[in-house]
């Protein structure tokens, strides 16, 4: 499985992930130094040195949507990071999903990608079975764009919703308010199991000093209104009072350390191997160009124990790998697209990343049979889409590309799926794209997620508009027709590019290509803790 690495090639992977690593320091600056120094002015932690107290000593801390809001909201000054840090850590010994809100970026105030955001944290931490930490600090909605963040469905008001039920299915969930926490975003910490408040700093009322001043007339301050006094001794709507961010975060910890006892799914994991090859060799193996074929046994090689590898149906719709194997000791079946170029036995030529009939046949069987042995998938994509043509519509694709997507939306063990490199068409939804609930998804900075690539669309479209232009009498030069499929291809390229992915949240980050087989690894750790798999079923599925 291996094949000999070209040293020159990567170099320009490693610039690629090198300015994405420089741009990522600059989000994490949240608003700013000066904001930062602001928040220290009050006695205050930011979020992300609060959640490096809360967490426990030489863990990590597995940040998730950290490139959500990027270039969003400009006309505003944007809102970095979503506004809000979330990510699964160690507190006290126990994976807890913890929500921080950033007081440096508007106050903290919730932008249509921090209700997104929050949503997600939720989402992942209902999935995994996994404790939820709130550390609440923000000015509430981002009033000139409330219609946005509001009323409907996957809005505002959703997260509280996600409070009750997160309750109802036994998941702790403790809120520490230690800055504002204002109108309708008072009901999350209250609607926590349970809820700490910092006194001097954190402050909870469903309308501050000046609305109620102007609703019903009535004066008083915004420590008496709904500071910490007020609510560990006058209306008991807080359970513990702390003196500072130190002390509640200590509480926190506390608190999570006596949690009860706890059940899992009991995924196979034997010890831990290294891999069949360094995972360094990955830097060598991806080729520059988007349509260079390279060969995935070599990069799952860089991700596998070394000897762990069981092939299903070698040989057979060879355009995509299917896979028992180890990472990291834990069980998994592996769902890859193959981007070599190869040969049927029929003397059909194949070409790399695209999804045949028999592909999508074997990988349905594949997904089917780690179903039922209850082993966690991996899809690693890298993927162009479905073959076309008469040849394969004659032959059923649809029906078998049918067949794969129903065996893999209609999965029970957890999905985890990685995007290599392109991520195109119905391709991203076979091979578990964003809609069909991988319980983690991450890309590396190779990747890019679209329809088609920009180079088909732009050629598409081009022809397109140039067809309506001459429905309507006007010629088009040949100039014209290369100024105006540049226009859209770079649009195009643009929104295909991993930045716009992520932070729309399609994906949940930007990893390094090394990162890969722990990101993997820790993803089957946290969804190891929901003991609660479902049985298999699919629906009508055409043979």
């Amino acid at each position: 499985m291996s094949s000999t690495a070209d040293s020159s090639n990567s170099h320009w992977l490693q610039a690629l992930i090198e300015d994405l690593r420089s741009q990522e320091e600059e989000i994490k600056k949240g608003g700013g130094e000066k904001r930062i120094e602001k928040e220290h002015a009050k006695g205050k932690l930011t979020a992300r040195e609060r959640i490096n107290l809360l967490t426990d000593d030489g863990s990590a801390f597995y940040e998730l949507g950290l490139w959500a809001g990027y270039e969003m909201y400009e006309e505003v000054g944007g809102c970095p990071a979503g506004g809000v840090v979330t990510g699964i850590g160690s507190v006290a010994g126990r994976k807890c999903m913890i929500v921080a809100n950033d007081a440096t970026v508007k106050a903290g105030a919730w932008f249509p990608i921090t209700a997104k955001k929050n949503l997600r944290a939720q989402e992942i931490a209902i999935e995994n079975h996994i404790p939820l930490i709130y550390l609440v600090d923000s000015a509430g909605v981002f009033l000139p764009m409330q219609d946005e963040i509001f009323p409907d469905k996957e809005h505002f008001g959703r997260m509280f919703r996600n409070n009750a039920v997160i309750s109802a299915k036994g998941i702790p969930q403790i809120a520490a308010i230690m800055g504002s926490c204002v109108a309708g975003g008072a009901y999350l910490p209250i609607m926590s199991d349970e809820a700490l408040i910092v006194d001097g700093t954190g402050s909870v009322f469903l309308a501050g000093s000046y609305l109620v001043k102007a609703a019903i007339g009535e004066s008083v301050d915004n420590e008496t209104l709904g500071g910490a006094t007020t609510h560990t001794e006058i209306s008991g709507v807080t359970d513990y009072k702390m003196k500072d961010d130190e002390e509640c975060i200590a509480t926190i910890r506390d608190l999570v350390d006596k949690l009860g006892p706890f059940d899992t799914a009991g995924f196979n994991r034997s010890e831990s191997k290294d891999t069949q090859r360094p995972a360094s060799d990955l830097f060598d193996l991806i080729p520059e160009s988007r349509t260079s074929p390279y060969n995935m046994y070599d990069v799952i090689d860089c991700m596998i124990d070394e000897g762990s590898a069981t092939e299903f149906k070698k040989g057979y719709g060879s355009t995509i790998i299917t896979m028992y194997a180890r990472i990291d000791g834990w069980s998994v079946g592996i769902v890859a697209n193959q981007r070599t170029i190869s040969k049927t036995k029929s003397g059909e030529m194949q070409i790399g990343g695209v999804i045949y009939s028999e592909s999508a046949d074997k990988a349905a069987r594949f997904i089917m049979n780690c179903n039922q042995k209850k082993i966690p998938l991996v899809f690693l994509q890298d993927v162009t889409g479905f073959m076309i043509g008469k040849r394969s519509e004659h032959g059923g694709i649809i029906k078998d590309g049918a067949k794969m997507v129903n065996a893999m939306a209609n999965s029970t063990v957890p999905k985890i799926t990685i995007v290599l490199g392109n991520s195109y068409g119905a391709g991203n939804y076979a091979m578990c794209g964003r809609a069909y609930d991988p319980r983690f998804m991450y890309a590396w900075p190779t990747a890019n997620i679209a329809v088609m690539s920009g180079a088909s669309a732009g050629k598409t479209l081009t022809q397109i508009q140039i067809a309506a232009m001459k429905k309507k009498g006007k010629e088009v030069s040949a100039e014209e027709q290369a100024e105006l499929q540049k226009t859209i291809t770079d649009r195009y390229n643009k929104q295909t590019d991993v930045r716009y992915a992520a932070s729309r949240l399609w994906v949940d980050g930007i990893i390094h290509p090394l990162e890969t087989r722990a990101r993997i690894s820790k993803a089957i750790e946290v969804a190891n803790l929901n003991p609660n798999i479902e049985e298999y079923k699919t629906g009508v599925i055409q043979v």
